[in-house]
Formats: structure tokens, sequence, C-alpha cells
């Protein structure tokens, strides 16, 4: 029996409703992280703990709690259900299509590039997690139009791995190949940005010059 094929817009707009847009700039919404915070303070808590290795925190979309979004970033990797995190996958695929074809030229503008050489993804907290959950790489690595001829898998996870959730310079080891690289770094969900900021800074070690080392933390 042949199965119907979606179009990127076809998948993507299944969660139309679900996307809400960042906010824009302005006091109270974090200038690194884009979220919302007491606007006495210049950035969030989160953002004021730990250092910022990042040119620029583009976010997809904020993911609301108990929402479709949320939902669908879950369901992706933890569903037991094969076709239920196939059928997340395949539709959180289209939505970073769709916004890279959209918005990547403007991203590496604002990280003071032309464009992006490399594409490389957060790994887990552990190696044996991360060999596990290879959900990000298929979408980034494979699937996505924008990403797949230039991914590689050049970070991983320290071993013994660290402890910390929160940022560590050696939570992560990054390959020499991000050496003089222009790097669009993507992760699926910023929570506190630890993992961003540390995977950022274990490609900062190789890197000499400025890149443009972040994207969207969600799709």
């Amino acid at each position: 029996m042949a199965h119907a094929s979606l179009t990127v817009k076809e998948a993507s707009d299944a969660y139309a409703n679900a996307m809400r847009n960042p906010a824009a700039r302005r006091q109270g919404v974090c200038p690194i992280c884009w979220t919302f915070h007491d606007p006495a303070y210049e950035t969030c808590i989160a953002c004021d703990r730990q250092p910022d290795h990042l040119d620029v925190v583009v976010p997809i979309t904020y993911s609301v709690h108990m929402g479709q979004m949320h939902d669908a970033l879950r369901g992706y990797k933890d569903d037991s259900r094969r076709e239920v995190c196939r059928y997340h996958s395949v539709r959180l695929t289209a939505i970073l299509w769709r916004f890279l074809e959209d918005h990547e030229y403007c991203i590496a503008a604002a990280a003071g590039e032309k464009r992006f050489d490399l594409v490389a993804t957060v790994p887990s907290k552990s190696r044996d997690r991360d060999e596990e959950r290879n959900q990000l790489r298929t979408i980034v690595g494979q699937w996505c139009g924008p990403t797949r001829e230039r991914w590689r898998r050049v970070l991983y996870p320290a071993d013994p791995p660290a402890l910390e959730r929160s940022f560590s310079a050696g939570r992560y080891t990054a390959d020499a190949e991000v050496a003089e690289k222009r790097v669009l770094l993507i992760d699926d969900t910023w929570t506190t940005g630890g993992a961003m900021q540390s995977a950022a800074a274990a490609g900062r070690g190789f890197v000499r010059r400025g890149s443009g080392n972040r994207t969207p933390p969600a799709p």
C-alpha cells in the first residue's frame, strides 16, 4: 500500500497553533535566551549565573508547559510507541526546515557572519545516553534539507560524564573539525542554557576567531 507523503509546509502546519513567537527585545526579556524575567534585572537568573559563549541565540518558539509543542518535544524522544516518536520527529524536522530556509541568513548576520560552514547538535549528558538518544542527530543530520550536508558529529559527552546539569566547561569534548569553522549549534530545548553554553565552550577551545555558535533551543 502506498503511503501519502507530506510536504514540509503540510508537516509543519500541524503545529502552527502551538507556535509562540519569541518576544521582541525589551526590558523584562532576557537579551541572551529571550526568557521573560524580572525587569529590574538585565538578564534572567540562569543566564546571569553562567558565562555566555554564544554569539547569538535564536529561539524558534516558546514551548508552553503541557502544550502541543511541549508534548511533541517530549514525545519525539521518550514516547514508548515508535510510530508516535516518528510522527513528532517528522513534524519537528519540518518546523526546523522552514525556519532555517526563512531565517538562517539573518541568524548568521546577527552573529556577524555571512554563512555557517558546519552544523552541530548538542549531545546528551553521558555517552551511553547519547548513543541511545539519536533522534536530534537524525533530524538535523539526515532529514532536514538545509542542514544535512553540513552536519557533523563533532561534540561528545565527557568521559566520565560531568555531574552538573548547569554550565560546565568540561561537560563536552569537541572534535578538531570545528577549528576555524562558523558553527550553527542546534538543540531541541533550552531550559537554563547550561547544555548549550557548555557545548559552545567546548567548541570555542578549537575556534580562534568569532563564530556563530547558536540557534534555536527548540523546535
